[in-house]
């Protein structure tokens, strides 16, 4: 029998089992190190595994890239059908099996094969793995002071509960239906989230492009984004209902002076959807800044330029106490008297969700220069309908947000009992029978969490195919 499994000197994973080290059942090989050129006329180029594509989900086929290998090594390092691969670096121990998908595929020296030597089960090691990797015990036993690396010979020394072959087969089946079922139950919960985002998205373009006074006359707004407006709202160019300036040039670093100068928002502090994020800090002397450069409450920052098209357009409202200045990446947009910061931002938010920004010049990065930004149409209702077009937006985003929160609890919900799950059949806590197994997995808990939501909770029992309208029903509603 093997050392007790411990973490940090402590046995934490009890079984009923005895357990054993791994390499008593499994064969471990290390893959091969990079060779991007070919050595020797024996040598052929060959797709290969490395430590990305080894995912918790499975192996991640999208991307997989090539090197040389000899006859030998080929016949060493070929990956079969149920061998389970285990990441040797990166995120160390996270594995997958090994369905193929390719006809012949290797691995490199960041990834451990990992293959049964007679009747253990690759899949019960898999969730074994799965398991004390969360508990924390590989990333201990692997060690963090430098850059961390499962070799071969740590995971041939893993201690892993020795139950009766026929059970580890039985409960890997079990697991394999459970986590499927719960897995497509997320899945279907994180479809519900893309709904809403476009519910969302077409919440706020309707209320800026129709209003919210039905039976008004209507005129083509000239702007493609927007299509038909109101006949009595205005389009003009930005510059003649806002001030837009660059902001100041200089090379900062990260914490540079932290709480001593003039805070700095960069990039970085503006989040995709347009919120400000302030966990990253810069200030400046103020001894670079004039009075001009100062944010003002109520003041917008329009990302102008950046590496990422879906960035280029993100805009976030203002609104922080104190002395405030911004990078020259972000452009400052100060609205006139007849023009509400929040429809501003609102507005530009409808652009950027259409695609519009994403058509930036291309450079070094993406741009929608100050030249541009000026130029650019908007539509500009009267200032009280600007307000109440804000109000409803608001009320809108509200709605899908409740909606939003609570389906992320039941991803969260679905996840720890997923990982449970793991652990009390892995470890002996949760006996499975062969019953269990003919029944799929699928227990009464499981079918209850993949329920469709219901009013009480904000939300519509749906047909998925129907979600779309079903939403868009709730969400339009007015109080």
């Amino acid at each position: 029998m093997a050392a007790p499994l411990t973490i940090r000197g402590q046995k934490t994973i009890p079984t009923p089992w005895q357990e054993r080290i791994l390499k008593r059942d499994f064969e471990v090989v290390l893959g091969k190190m990079l060779q991007p050129e070919q050595q020797s006329e024996d040598e052929t180029e060959e797709p290969y595994l490395r430590s990305a594509n080894v995912q918790w989900a499975g192996v991640d086929l999208s991307d997989i890239k090539t090197m040389w290998f000899s006859s030998r090594e080929k016949k060493e390092l070929l990956l079969k059908a149920g061998d389970l691969v285990v990441n040797e670096g990166g995120d160390v121990g996270r594995c997958a099996t090994w369905t193929g998908g390719i006809k012949a595929c290797y691995f490199q020296n960041a990834v451990n094969r990992v293959r049964p030597r007679q009747k253990a089960s690759a899949r019960f090691l898999y969730y074994w793995l799965y398991n004390i990797k969360h508990a924390g015990f590989i990333d201990a036993i692997v060690g963090r002071t430098t850059i961390a690396h499962l070799t071969a010979e740590k995971l041939e020394a893993i201690p892993w509960a020795d139950a009766p072959p026929s059970e580890q087969h039985r409960i890997a089946a079990y697991l394999d239906a459970s986590c499927a079922a719960i897995d497509a139950a997320v899945a279907a919960k994180r479809r519900q989230l893309e709904t809403l985002d476009a519910i969302r998205k077409s919440a706020a373009h309707q209320v800026l492009s129709e209003g919210l006074r039905p039976g008004l006359p209507l005129k083509d707004s000239g702007i493609e984004s927007i299509g038909v407006i109101p006949a009595h709202w205005d389009v003009k160019q930005i510059r003649y209902a806002c001030e837009v300036n660059y902001g100041i040039t200089l090379q900062l670093e990260k914490g540079q002076s932290v709480g001593d100068g003039v805070r700095i928002l960069t990039v970085s502090n503006l989040t995709i959807d347009g919120n400000l994020d302030l966990e990253d800090e810069y200030y400046i002397d103020p001894a670079l800044l004039t009075k001009a450069d100062y944010l003002r409450r109520g003041d917008l920052l329009f990302n102008w330029r950046n590496g990422s098209q879906y960035h280029v357009g993100k805009t976030a409202f203002f609104d922080m106490e104190g002395e405030v200045a911004h990078v020259s990446f972000l452009l400052r947009i100060r609205c006139g008297r007849h023009m509400n910061p929040f429809f501003m931002r609102s507005y530009l938010g409808v652009l950027k969700d259409a695609g519009f920004f994403a058509g930036a010049k291309d450079k070094v990065n993406k741009t929608f220069n100050s030249t541009e930004l000026k130029r650019l149409r908007v539509v500009i209702p009267p200032l009280d309908e600007q307000k109440e077009v804000c109000r409803e937006i608001e009320r809108r985003n509200k709605e899908c947000n409740d909606v939003k929160a609570a389906i992320e609890t039941q991803i969260a919900t679905l996840t720890a009992y997923r990982k449970s799950l793991i652990h009390e059949c892995v470890t002996g806590q949760r006996r499975v029978t062969e019953a269990d197994v003919a029944r799929s997995g699928v227990s009464k808990d499981i079918r209850q969490l993949n329920s469709e939501p219901s009013e009480a909770i904000g939300r519509l029992e749906t047909n998925h195919s129907d979600d779309l309208q079903c939403f868009t029903n709730r969400i339009s509603r007015r109080p």
